[in-house]
Formats: C-alpha cells, sequence, structure tokens
C-alpha cells in the first residue's frame, strides 16, 4: 500500500468561490484522492482557507464584521460548501491557525539563520484616497510586458510575468478607484530567491512526467527578463501573521504582518499540524524526510495563476531552511473555466457559484459534468446547452438507464434477487474482456492524472453494458429461454456494482445509492473483471433505486442560462 499526500490550492476567505475555481483545484484532488483511497492506497488529503491579507479586511470591513470573526464565519460556509460537493478532505485547515503562525514565524528565523533574509528599504505604493499602503494585489494597471489594462500589482493574470507595483503604466488603487497614489518609503524583509535560483532549477528539472503547462510556467519565471528575484515577504498591515523571531518582534519590524503568498503555502504543512491535533495522526510522518515521508508522494493541484508560487517561492522557503522537507512530486495545474463567452469572476460575481450550483442541482451533476470537461491541456467553457446536453446523455440516458431497466426488468419477470440461469456465452465474454481493456486504459489515465481521458473511459464502460443489453435483448430471450435471460441479468446486475465502485471517485453520491440498491457494501476494486462479474451471487437480494438522474429539461436550462447571465448580488 503506497502513501500519497494530495493538497489543494487554498482558496481566499473572502466570499464563495466559483465553480472555475472549484475545478481548477478542489475537485480534480478530490477526485485523485478518492481513486488512490479506492484502490487502497494510504492518503492525507488536505486543504485550508486563506485568510490573510488584504482581500480578507477589505471583505470584512465590507461586511461590516472584525476580521477574525468574518474569517470564521466564513470559513464555516467554505467548509459546509466543500461537505456538500462531497470534497473527501481529511482536514480543511485554517491559515490563520495557531500552528501556522508558529510554522510560519520558524521559516522566516531559520532563512534568516541561513543568510536568505535581508532587510531592505522599498518605495511602496500610498493612496491618500485610502489612508493606507496598498499591497500588490489591490493595485491594477497596464502590464509593461503585454499591455493587458487589468494587471495586478503582483502579477499580470494575462501573460504571468512577476510585476512589482511601481512596473505598473497608469496604476490606480482598485479599493478606491483613485490615481492619487505616492510612493513612500518603507522597510521590509526580503526572501533571496536570487540564491536559490540554480537549486530550484536543477530540482525543476530533475521531476520528470510534469504537466507541460506547470514546467512550461515555472520556467518562464526562471529565464525570462531577470528571471528569479528576490520578494518582499512582509506587508504594513494589520491583520496577518505578527513578524516575529522567537517570541519577541523582529527588531524593526515592528507592526508588521507576513505577505499572505510566505504563509499560505505553509498552511500546507500547518495544515497536517492541525489535523494532527484533531485526530492524534502523525503530521511528520507525511512531512518530514527524516520522520518516514521519503516513501510519500506528495501531489498538489491548482490553477496555472498559482503555478509560479507553488514552483518557485514555497520551494525556495523549503529548500532555503535546509530542512529535511517533503518536496512537492507532481503538480497537476489547470488552465480556466470560461463561462458563455466570457469569464467567471469572482470579483465581479460573474457566474455559477458553489452555493448557488448546490440549490438547482445535487452535486453529482456538476462533479460529472466538471470533470469530464476539465481544462487540462487548454481553457475550456462552461455553456448551459453543453452542460444540459451532457448530463442528460452520459448520466441519465447511459448510467441512469442501465440501472433502471435492469432492475426493472428483473424484479417483474423473477424478483428482486440475483437470478440463477444458464452459463454464460460468447457475448458476455466479448464484454467481459471489452470492460478489463477498458478497465486498464481507465486506471492508467487514473493513475497519470489525466482526467478527461478517465471520464472518457469510464462513460465508454457505461456504455458497453448498454450495448450489450441492447444486443442481448433479454426481454425478447426471457419469451423462449427464461434461464439465458437470467444469466444476461445476472450480469448486469453485477456490472451496477462494479459501475458503481469505479464511478465512486467521480459521482460518489448515486455509487453509494447503487451500492445501497444492490444491498452490498463490497467496495472492492474490480482488478480481475472476470471474477469481478460474479462479486454478487444467484439468490443475492437487491431493490430497484428510484431514479438516479432527472433529466434536465429545456425550460431549466433556458431559465438557469438567464438567471446566471448577469452578475451575483
Amino acid at each position: 500500500m503506497a502513501r500519497h499526500l494530495i493538497t489543494s490550492a487554498i482558496p481566499y476567505i473572502n466570499g464563495i468561490k466559483h465553480l472555475g475555481n472549484l475545478v481548477g483545484s478542489q475537485l480534480p484532488a478530490d477526485l485523485y484522492a478518492r481513486y488512490l483511497r479506492g484502490r487502497g492506497n494510504e492518503v492525507l488529503f488536505l486543504c485550508a482557507t486563506d485568510e490573510h491579507g488584504t482581500p480578507a479586511e477589505l471583505a470584512a470591513a465590507k461586511a461590516g464584521k472584525p476580521v477574525d470573526e468574518y474569517c470564521a464565519e466564513m470559513w464555516a460556509v467554505q467548509d459546509a460548501l466543500a461537505k456538500g460537493f462531497n470534497l473527501s478532505f481529511d482536514h480543511y485547515g485554517r491559515s490563520s491557525s495557531e500552528q501556522n503562525k508558529k510554522l510560519t514565524q520558524h521559516f522566516a528565523a531559520v532563512l534568516a539563520d541561513n543568510g536568505l533574509i535581508e532587510e531592505r528599504m522599498e518605495t511602496q505604493m500610498y493612496s491618500h484616497a485610502d489612508g493606507r499602503y496598498l499591497p500588490d494585489r489591490y493595485i491594477e494597471g497596464t502590464c509593461p510586458n503585454c499591455g493587458f489594462e487589468s494587471a495586478r500589482g503582483d502579477q499580470c493574470d494575462n501573460c504571468t510575468k512577476q510585476l512589482d507595483p511601481v512596473d505598473l503604466i497608469d496604476p490606480r488603487s482598485t479599493i478606491s478607484g483613485s490615481t492619487d497614489l505616492e510612493m513612500r518609503d518603507t522597510k521590509h524583509l526580503y526572501l533571496l530567491q536570487s540564491k536559490l535560483k540554480d537549486d530550484i532549477d536543477q530540482w525543476i528539472d530533475s521531476q520528470t512526467g510534469w504537466p507541460v503547462l506547470t514546467t512550461s510556467i515555472a520556467k518562464k519565471w526562471l529565464h525570462d527578463g531577470d528571471g528569479l528575484q528576490d520578494r518582499g515577504i512582509t506587508r504594513d498591515l494589520d491583520w496577518g501573521v505578527p513578524v516575529m523571531r522567537g517570541e519577541e518582534p523582529w527588531p524593526g519590524m515592528e507592526g508588521k504582518v507576513f505577505y499572505v503568498w510566505f504563509d499560505a503555502p505553509i498552511e500546507y504543512i500547518a495544515c497536517s499540524q492541525e489535523w494532527s491535533d484533531a485526530t492524534g495522526g502523525d503530521w511528520a510522518r507525511w512531512w518530514r524526510t527524516d520522520r518516514g515521508a521519503d516513501d510519500v508522494r506528495y501531489t498538489q493541484f491548482m490553477g496555472k495563476d498559482n503555478v509560479p508560487f507553488h514552483t518557485l517561492s514555497f520551494p525556495a522557503t523549503i529548500i532555503g531552511s535546509g530542512e529535511p522537507w517533503k518536496r512537492v512530486d507532481y503538480l497537476k495545474s489547470f488552465n480556466y473555466l470560461n463561462y458563455d463567452g466570457g469569464q467567471f469572476s469572482t470579483s465581479r460575481g460573474r457566474g455559477v457559484f458553489m452555493d448557488q450550483a448546490l440549490e438547482i442541482l445535487p452535486a453529482d451533476y456538476w462533479r460529472w459534468w466538471l470533470l469530464s470537461r476539465a481544462p487540462e491541456t487548454s481553457d475550456s467553457e462552461f455553456t448551459w446547452d453543453q452542460f444540459q446536453t451532457d448530463c442528460n446523455k452520459d448520466l441519465a440516458d447511459v448510467l441512469g438507464n442501465f440501472v433502471s431497466r435492469v432492475t426493472k426488468f428483473c424484479r417483474s419477470k423473477f424478483s428482486e434477487d440475483v437470478p440463477e440461469g444458464g452459463e454464460w456465452g460468447d457475448a458476455e465474454t466479448t464484454l467481459i474482456n471489452d470492460l478489463q481493456t477498458r478497465l486498464t486504459a481507465y486506471q492508467t489515465a487514473m493513475d497519470n492524472i489525466e482526467i478527461r481521458k478517465a471520464a472518457a473511459e469510464l462513460r465508454a464502460m457505461w456504455a458497453a453494458g448498454n450495448e450489450y443489453l441492447q444486443a442481448a435483448a433479454p426481454w425478447s430471450v426471457f419469451k423462449t429461454d427464461p434461464d439465458q435471460a437470467a444469466a444476461q441479468i445476472r450480469l448486469a446486475l453485477n456490472l451496477i456494482r462494479i459501475y458503481a465502485v469505479l464511478s465512486a471517485p467521480f459521482i460518489p453520491t448515486a455509487s453509494a445509492k447503487l451500492l445501497s440498491a444492490m444491498n452490498t457494501m463490497d467496495m472492492d476494486w474490480p482488478t480481475d473483471m472476470a471474477q469481478a462479474v460474479r462479486a454478487l451471487p444467484a439468490g443475492h437480494a437487491f431493490t430497484v433505486p428510484e431514479n438516479l438522474f432527472d433529466k434536465i429539461s429545456d425550460e431549466q436550462r433556458d431559465d438557469w442560462a438567464e438567471r446566471f447571465a448577469g452578475t451575483r448580488d
């Protein structure tokens, strides 16, 4: 049994996330975690909320609440929505935890001891209209590299170039829109990433098999322009991890906090400590190579905009510490999911958000469509027409129809027990062999985290059952040879259990319903199809399940398209 550590990019605390956020990190991470558990592996699957920085402060002010109270409430909301989508985190943590505060301060101190932290006087944007220094993400302007007019002060989302606010053309405050900005001197701590460039470059080169999207972004940041730059890791803010050295304030850094992009990735480790404190587990065997983490495979999931920080900045922290921390083995990155001819946008409230999605349909509809259309090799687009077509065809017409036809026919012609009958012939052998081939392809795709390929193979296995049923026509065979019809239905009923097990990573609620209807807790992975199709013996009782998936009507589709055409209130 292998051990797998899985982390999903941690979402900002300020508001409910849209479906583009979901498919870009948490949902595919959950798919992989569920699959690995289904294959018998030991898995630790972690996520958390990213609670520090100006986004949290501004959202709390807008809500009229203290920032710590706002974060606690929004953590509960995001945790509930994660459960609503059946995201199987072993722990859902908080970057504002005491564990993360202590660990962030520890890393900063160790990096300083290793000569990788330097105090520098810098100039930062001060907004007279807002009466405060503006964090990088709250300054927008035109990118000097590609001309994108909504580039942020830390990065251009269009070309992904790392920026500083002073680089922007015509900068403005995103809080007030004011252009009355002044550069003021302020002292901050810098992580000397430039000293670690060669180490990081060699480490990335050693990671064979990473997605092209991941390595191309990392290499671009490393080698384009001036290469990997030293990065400020403190900010003039009230909310965040205080800049401490041991038990005392860091001299000259009084009143400052660590930059959110320094402390947020450290929460991956701190989250495991939260998990340990809550459950009694041993976090160190997952993260410390001197405590057994050498045999752990660590996989990260994130959108492409997060790749630079996870391939460069966080590794710089880990490598620079000189301590035996586990590094990521595989970083799965995703392109963007767009929405009906435009972009999903949290700040503009455009698209379908997680709470809204669950209000109109069960989670399995969304899980199936988003994963089967995951933006792996290029951006993809959500349209209501495509969503309706795919869900109706795949879930209702293929999987749901197969289950309904088999169970209802058996009940009407035999009983609600797996029927006895004749032996299987060439048609059944051909089906079993085909399913074995498809299973191998499905497992290969899942092992390689090729999500769309895996969904296609799973769909093909559902379709193979339908094609067999249509060709075998047990409803006709029953009239002349009831024993043969019984054998056909016995095979089909066993396929329902197999489909439930194989489909559980994608559609866990439907899978559980199928297992319940088949009156079995047998979740053994069907490694050998010839054996798996005999798991439910003759005489095994079952029940006819309720309709597995209702079809999405044209009226519903049109109503939702109109309802979500504008912006969220």
